[in-house]
């Protein structure tokens, strides 16, 4: 990475995980803006979405 920048789950900024806060740093983004494309994606593909939060929980180390 050219930047420096690590995709990392954030430990300050979580509900569950810390998934949705991570990627929310990793971007510059606003993490409620990030969990509610979460929540409207996950119930747009008939609930895919827990599958790929677990996933990227495992798969995405902690601050």
């Amino acid at each position: 990475m050219a930047n420096g920048k690590r995709l990392t789950r954030s430990r300050t900024d979580k509900w569950l995980a810390g998934v949705c806060g991570g990627i929310a740093n990793y971007f510059g983004w606003d993490p409620a803006i990030v969990r509610l494309v979460y929540i409207l994606l996950t119930f747009g593909t008939a609930f895919s979405g827990i599958i790929v939060y677990i996933i990227l929980c495992m798969c995405m180390p902690e601050e």
